[in-house]
């Protein structure tokens, strides 16, 4: 299969030749290597390759699953799999190494996904771009002037681009969406719970982070929730499975919605006249599609959250260093780690238990105050994030004048619309509804209530189908080389 070929599809359609009997596992993997190999100098998006290991892997008979054959990259941070070592994108993290597959990386595997490699992430995923030191900074296809996004801005480039149909990522304060926004995909933060993050994790990020993927179509989001989704023995949390399956979930015309918009975020911060019309234009045809369209948004204290969460991540933040401190026998310092982050892994340092309960008090009460409002609209709209691609560099983590604080402040006056569900461990999806004159595009986040997916994606397929996006190439891609 050739690589003009092989881009045109999503990882259903690719999956859907293989069992046709048109291609063989072998021809796709070679058509994503022989992508990456063209489309990553200029990009940066892919860590590791392992060749062999991905060759193995279609010799060893694949399982049936529905992307039977499929290419498939891992972010370079949480999930764990025995077969490709972790850098967290952090020179002093570099080559953390597990034994054995967590659930969800066992889940990627039974569904047939075939993993040929990591994909970059900012240090310790605490950045909304990402432009690690130990890599350097991944560049986004529509502008290599632009950032992806972050934290799962290699594996956004990596599908943007054409180099694999779909691609994992992980979700603690926006992480799949923001760079689903900045790259023009569809980034789904499924509910906390609906993903299993065990065995070797409770809940990842106190329960604020969700691990998933990045596609291009709404079918190999829904399909592959159906592969990952479900309880796990023992798990910390775990929710009912939905009463179809989402593949089938998204064939039926999704009901009448009340769906409210927002163009404020809570804190009151600027949003970009781009974002703003890309929304107007949103509200307009969910209106078109018979919706009904109401301005509102849940109240509550953003000053106090942003605190409280500075104080969970940071915590979080002390404690995994630490640990890897402990295990790899490596001390921390300011030579191996960046040093907005080493200011933030110092402020982690000093909290006492009794204010991390404290910030998880406040995260809970905000929780509670947006669920009420929630019981009032099914779905909330608003832009992913306050502008469109911002330029590399921007967002430094290593720039030593920033105090832990500073740089949560910094980072998220960028992503003001996101991390709040994080809070809330609702679902929330930013789907390509926009581009603006410079062709880059502008993603809208709609977010549902706690365990409906399934209503999301409903109306997520109606978008796409009024909207459609697929066939739009960012300047940097397969298509073009």
């Amino acid at each position: 299969m050739k690589i003009d070929e092989y881009y045109q599809y999503d990882g259903l359609g690719l999956a859907e030749l293989v069992r046709k009997k048109e291609v063989t596992p072998k021809e796709l993997l070679d058509a994503s290597l022989e992508s990456i190999n063209k489309m990553n100098p200029s990009l940066n998006a892919v860590v590791a390759i392992d060749e062999e290991l991905a060759f193995k892997t279609l010799e060893n008979h694949l399982p049936n699953g529905p992307f039977k054959g499929v290419p498939f990259l891992l972010k370079d941070m949480s999930l764990l799999s025995k077969d490709f070592p972790i850098n967290m994108g952090s020179r002093f993290a570099k080559e953390c190494t597990t034994n054995a597959d967590s659930e969800l990386m066992k889940r990627f595997k039974m569904a047939g996904l075939v993993t040929i490699g990591t994909t970059t992430t900012p240090e310790f995923a605490y950045n909304a771009t990402t432009e690690p030191v130990l890599y350097g900074p991944t560049k986004n296809p529509w502008n290599t002037e632009l950032s992806p996004g972050g934290s799962s801005g290699g594996a956004a480039v990596a599908v943007s681009s054409g180099m694999v149909p779909l691609a994992h990522g992980s979700d603690g304060g926006g992480s799949i969406r923001i760079p689903a926004s900045c790259t023009g995909l569809v980034g789904l933060k499924p509910t906390r719970g609906r993903v299993p993050s065990g065995p070797f994790v409770s809940e990842a990020l106190s329960g604020l982070s969700v691990e998933f993927a990045l596609t291009k179509t709404i079918r190999d989001t829904a399909a592959l929730l159906d592969c990952v989704a479900g309880s796990f023995p023992g798990s910390y949390s775990a929710l009912h499975s939905p009463t179809l399956p989402y593949e089938q979930a998204i064939k039926q015309d999704v009901r009448p919605l009340k769906i409210a918009w927002t163009k404020t975020p809570a804190s009151h911060l600027p949003v970009d006249e781009d974002c703003l019309a890309a929304l107007d234009e949103t509200v307009k045809l969910l209106e078109n599609l018979g919706h009904t369209v109401i301005e509102a948004a849940p109240r509550y204290d953003d000053e106090i959250l942003q605190e409280a969460l500075l104080q969970i991540w940071t915590a979080n933040l002390y404690h995994s260093i630490s640990k890897i401190a402990e295990q790899k026998q490596v001390k921390p310092s300011e030579e191996n780690i960046e040093a907005a982050i080493w200011q933030s892994y110092l402020y982690g340092g000093t909290l006492s238990a009794s204010q991390l309960l404290d910030a998880k008090h406040i995260t809970g009460t905000t929780s509670y105050k947006i669920g009420d409002f929630f019981t009032s609209y099914d779905i909330l709209l608003s832009p992913t994030i306050a502008r469109p691609p911002f330029h590399l560099g921007e967002l430094n983590a290593n720039d030593s004048s920033l105090s832990a604080k500073d740089w949560a402040t910094k980072s998220f006056s960028y992503v003001p619309f996101t991390n709040v569900f994080n809070v809330t461990g609702q679902p929330s999806i930013s789907l390509p509804l926009g581009w603006n004159k410079a062709n880059l595009p502008i993603g809208m986040q709609f977010t549902g209530k706690f365990g409906d997916e399934m209503t999301l994606l409903q109306l997520a397929v109606q978008l796409e189908n009024a909207k459609p996006w697929r066939d739009k190439y960012p300047e940097v891609h397969a298509n073009n080389t």
